[in-house]
């Protein structure tokens, strides 16, 4: 049986400080993605070697508040 236990840290970001609704999972993965490719391309263009996986590293900035994920109004209130 697969352990269904959530990342609390991922959860906090996901529901905010207070516990409401922050953001969905879907712009966090996309968010995270994105973030991910950025991180990717870079290295690339100036020929670094990265030693950790462009997720984890862009999971790890966000979590540390050095980037910001907002919602289209749209899906927001979902």
């Amino acid at each position: 049986m697969a352990d269904t236990t959530f990342n609390p840290d991922l959860k906090n970001l996901l529901e905010g400080e207070a516990g409401e609704k922050n953001i969905s999972r879907y712009s966090l993965v996309s968010a995270t993605a994105k973030l991910a490719r950025e991180i990717s391309d870079e290295a690339n263009m100036e020929g670094e070697i990265l030693t950790e996986k462009p997720v984890s590293m862009a999971l790890e900035k966000l979590l540390d508040g050095e980037y910001t994920i907002e919602e289209p109004l749209e899906i927001r209130d979902l």
